[in-house]
């Protein structure tokens, strides 16, 4: 049945290079409605290429990319700005505006895409803020005044701004402590269930693979190399697959899944 479910983003035969550096050739992904996925790879794969090349911040070489059964290269300008009110982005440290509040970084997408008075942004913005676990006064703070775990929460809000059915996350646990960590891996899935959310993830994080994530997306050879489940990973006869999901920080993090859910 899950097989069946139209993509939310589908890309084909992705090519993406920055001079005679080629990071991906041929590269062909399918992201499911409803689903975490979570995109890993060594480093220099080009993971976090990936997610801003389908949110239109790189210019891919060749392929396609599809996101709401939209071809991105092919649709007008207004199309684009209607396709992006419908997703959010996390990038990593939250990449919030260091000269506003909270609150007014969590305006920005609204008063881009939307046309509201200033007391309902202001109104959404409180609920943002709540729904990401911030308290109340985290609105009037500037993103100086605030830990990297509030930041990535703040971050997180904004991307929700505009209620969106589609959020990339780039690295989100990365600098996070491991309680931090695991406490933002949960609020990723309470929101995913709670809003409908389909989450792509770029991520290094194995405890969030084993925690959060539908499927997962091995990114080696230039390409999507292996993409399904935890079981599909850890049975893999790929070299590389096989040595980052049976490796020592692998280990851990399944017994630490184990735990959890025993």
């Amino acid at each position: 049945m899950a097989a069946q479910v139209e993509p939310i983003i589908r890309v084909r035969g992705l090519r993406t290079q920055f001079g005679d550096q080629v990071v991906h050739q041929d590269l062909d992904l399918d992201v499911r409605r409803g689903e975490i996925l979570g995109i890993v790879g060594g480093s220099g794969t080009g993971k976090s290429v990936l997610l801003r090349t389908i949110i239109g911040l790189n210019r891919p070489a060749a392929g396609r990319i599809e996101v709401f059964g939209q071809d991105m290269a092919k649709i007008t300008a207004a199309e684009r700005m209607a396709v992006e009110q419908r997703w959010g982005v996390l990038f990593q440290d939250g990449a919030l505006f260091s000269s506003l509040t909270v609150a007014q970084n969590i305006e920005v997408p609204m008063k881009e895409h939307l046309d509201m008075p200033a007391r309902l942004r202001d109104e959404i913005a409180a609920l943002k803020i709540a729904m990401v676990g911030l308290p109340p006064e985290a609105g009037s703070k500037y993103p100086s005044e605030l830990s990297g775990g509030m930041r990535k929460r703040a971050g997180l809000a904004r991307s929700l701004a505009l209620d969106p059915d589609l959020i990339f996350l780039d690295e989100p646990t990365s600098g996070l402590d491991p309680i931090g960590a695991a406490n933002f891996d949960q609020l990723i899935r309470r929101l995913q269930i709670n809003l409908g959310l389909t989450v792509f993830m770029v991520t290094h994080d194995l405890d969030s693979l084993h925690a959060i994530c539908d499927r997962i997306a091995m990114l080696a050879e230039k390409r999507i190399m292996v993409i399904g489940s935890m079981a599909d990973m850890l049975h893999h006869e790929h070299p590389w697959v096989h040595e980052y999901f049976h490796g020592p920080r692998a280990r851990a993090a399944r017994r630490k899944d184990e735990e959890v859910s025993g």
